[in-house]
């Protein structure tokens, strides 16, 4: 007996199901297509910045992001820059480059800021360096005249002359909550998963030094010192003095702990809750890449691998300025 045809009915379940099936592989294509976008081909560790004001707003995003995010603000604090001129720098870097420092775009654009060296923005290692690109940006809006009066997207469009003026805008509100958190104005606001970055051969307080002086500057050990407890204590015969005055030179990326873990402790003057702030906030920003398993300041604590935990009492007097705790340094 021949065997019978599908049903009407049946053929239709079966184009049905199959259609289904292919929404959803083009759904999860679509979504990682998007990822990778946004973190321009870097997954990893995730990031939050929430609003200090509690009205619910926040905005992810990925620790390479974050650590960038934190250097353009640093750079900034280091020039004098006000909050604002963070805020436009970061609004643009996330528009031009999703705070990724890719090696392509437009012609010859490069970097955070896709900033072009046959414009004269710099070299192309000049531009591909973070702290360089967010300094020569800063250089130029500082430039533009009555820049934190004038509409974000107007003061980036002087700086950048995009053929995208009205892109900037988009994304001042995201700007605005990173700011606020990297510039120390809004407390306990930034938290991310800080799982170690495997790749990273050199870790541990001179390492945690270097970076403070590469997104700072010079000055910022200068002004609040860096102390070293437990891996790296400061050498019998040594007094407290001379350690910090031998921490205002460039330090070398080699830690000088043998094991365990260390605490750098930078020192934050009375009435310097924002300083304070913005360095705890960059330490949890760059605790990847600088293997940073705690970071403590005016009472509260952040920990490694609690990024869905906000920043808890520590139940202590607020003391000691801003504490950084690290894994012993591992290197040359």
């Amino acid at each position: 007996m021949p065997e019978q045809s599908p049903t009407p009915k049946k053929r239709r379940r079966g184009r049905l199901f199959r259609f289904s099936a292919a929404f959803v592989v083009l759904l999860a294509v679509a979504g990682y297509l998007v990822v990778q976008y946004v973190t321009g081909g870097r997954g990893g560790p995730g990031c939050k910045v929430v609003s200090g004001k509690g009205d619910g707003q926040e905005f992810e995003f990925s620790q390479e992001q974050t650590m960038n995010a934190a250097t353009i603000a640093a750079v900034g604090t280091g020039r004098g820059m006000p909050a604002r001129a963070v805020t436009i720098a970061l609004a643009t870097a996330i528009q031009e480059s999703q705070l990724v420092n890719i090696t392509h775009g437009d012609r010859d654009s490069l970097g955070l800021f896709q900033q072009r060296p046959s414009q004269g923005w710099g070299t192309e290692k000049q531009i591909m360096d973070p702290t360089y690109a967010a300094g020569v940006f800063y250089e130029h809006l500082a430039k533009v005249a009555d820049y934190r009066k004038l509409p974000l997207t107007v003061a980036a469009q002087r700086v950048q002359r995009s053929g995208y003026p009205e892109a900037y805008a988009k994304h001042e509100p995201d700007a605005t909550l990173l700011s606020a958190a990297l510039t120390g104005q809004s407390a306990a606001t930034l938290t991310c998963q800080g799982l170690p970055d495997t790749t990273v051969t050199t870790t541990g307080p001179d390492a945690v030094r270097a970076a403070l002086v590469r997104d700072f500057g010079r000055e910022v050990l200068k002004e609040t010192g860096a102390e070293v407890t437990g891996g790296a204590t400061t050498p019998k015969g040594t007094s407290a003095s001379k350690s910090k005055a031998k921490s205002t030179a460039t330090p070398s990326p080699s830690a000088s702990a043998t094991g365990g873990s260390s605490t750098v402790t930078l020192p934050v003057r009375s009435g310097s809750s924002k300083t304070g702030w913005q360095l705890a906030h960059w330490a949890v920003a760059n605790s990847s890449v600088l293997h940073i398993d705690r970071v403590s300041y005016a009472g509260r604590e952040w920990a490694a691998g609690s990024a869905n935990d906000p920043w808890h009492s520590t139940g202590t007097k607020a003391a000691g300025g801003v504490r950084i705790q690290t894994e012993g340094p591992t290197g040359q």
